[in-house]
């Protein structure tokens, strides 16, 4: 089954924000991954301070079995979450082919952000923009074995 679930970028606010979320939604967090529990081997920045460590990397508030809200602090590398700009569509597919299939057309026309590639996560992952300034995040989980 495809779910679709929105994705919010902050500016080193996303684990306050996310608990005004819960407070006005309720619901349960499923997943807090902070910057430092990152690999050392992942390419990309570190985290230069101990602030810069505790921000969000991922995490998600699940509202319902249907309903989850996913969000991040936006790496500075990015450039900064501006308000109207700060969210994604994330497109979590059981499928490698129709996550390739996706991918390939959601980004066609567009830009691409983070290739489709495996993660350290698990999960066959990408990032793109569409030909009209949509940003998509599409995602797979890898199957073990």
């Amino acid at each position: 089954m495809t779910t679709v679930s929105p994705y919010l970028h902050f500016s080193g606010k996303c684990e306050e924000a996310f608990n005004f979320y819960q407070s006005a939604l309720g619901g349960e967090f499923q997943m807090v991954m902070r910057v430092k529990d990152m690999p050392a081997d992942v390419p990309g920045p570190k985290p230069q301070t101990e602030e810069e460590g505790n921000q969000i990397l991922h995490m998600g508030l699940q509202l319902n079995e249907r309903t989850t809200i996913l969000g991040s602090d936006m790496p500075e590398a990015f450039g900064p979450a501006t308000p109207g700009r700060n969210f994604a569509v994330y497109l979590n597919f059981d499928n490698d082919e129709i996550t390739q299939k996706a991918f390939e057309g959601l980004s066609a026309g567009g830009n691409v952000t983070m290739p489709l590639a495996p993660s350290f996560w698990g999960a066959l992952f990408g990032m793109c923009t569409d030909k009209y300034g949509v940003s998509w995040m599409v995602s797979c989980e890898l199957k073990q074995g």
